[in-house]
């Protein structure tokens, strides 16, 4: 495995030293060490098969390790990690409102409470305001674009934690316009203090937005930062492979 090891050392709120993760006495992912740091915008890439799903529902507790130690910060076992999954097509037609979606997101927050509190209320608002789709809270979910669906799910994933959001190919079905709009909310979430951990095939964009990129084959060929990645042998090649 290709490594850099000069990149920031934040608090960490995932660690996988040597980790596999499996299914029916298969191992699909093995020997993965990283740490998702706080601050960290951290690229999950490969190619189709690779295990990134994998890896991706290891690191969201989905699944047990099979070998190795995985670590979560206490205060994120508590409260969730933010997550936004792909979408089906029956998820993209729920039939809603966007504030109705989005305050779902406090539901861990809420408890046994049968109704949501100021406090919950005021987080979803904060977080619909802070992805740009308050003016759109009585609008129905089904009915808005691709883009302003995931910011939707991006506001419900930020109500359960603000801490990190876990992203899976985020800009699936979007055209370019949304997907540029969609890495700058990205962006400026992290500048923000929201650690992201994105798997996706967008390997040219996500170069240029993310400061470390992990690249999987069943084990890890590169794991550093963005820059490193570029020089990095396995980078050049897929990079080339993708022209």
């Amino acid at each position: 495995m290709e490594e850099n090891r000069n990149m920031s050392s934040g608090r960490p709120l995932i660690t996988c030293r040597d980790v596999d993760f499996g299914y029916e006495n298969y191992d699909v992912v093995v020997g993965v060490s990283m740490t998702v740091e706080e601050g960290d915008y951290l690229c999950i890439v490969g190619e189709n098969g690779s295990g990134k799903s994998t890896l991706m529902k290891g690191l969201l507790g989905l699944l047990k390790p099979t070998g190795g130690e995985l670590t979560v910060e206490e205060d994120l076992r508590k409260t969730g990690i933010g997550y936004l999954p792909q979408q089906t097509a029956a998820q993209k037609d729920f039939p809603a409102t966007v504030w109705e979606v989005v305050l779902s997101g406090c539901l861990s927050r809420r408890g046994i409470k049968p109704f949501y509190s100021r406090k919950e209320k005021a987080i979803a608002r904060e977080n619909m305001e802070k992805t740009g789709i308050y003016q759109m809270k009585d609008h129905c979910y089904r009915e808005l674009s691709g883009g302003q669906q995931q910011r939707v799910l991006i506001a419900r994933a930020l109500c359960a934690t603000s801490r990190l959001l876990i992203l899976d190919e985020p800009i699936t079905g979007l055209d370019p316009s949304a997907i540029q709009e969609l890495y700058a909310m990205l962006k400026q979430l992290n500048r923000d203090g929201v650690a992201i951990l994105m798997v996706s095939h967008d390997i040219r964009n996500v170069v240029s937005e993310a400061g470390k990129i992990l690249h999987l084959k069943r084990e890890v060929l590169f794991y550093g930062t963005a820059e490193e990645y570029k020089k990095s042998r396995v980078g050049r090649e897929f990079l080339g492979g993708e022209s």
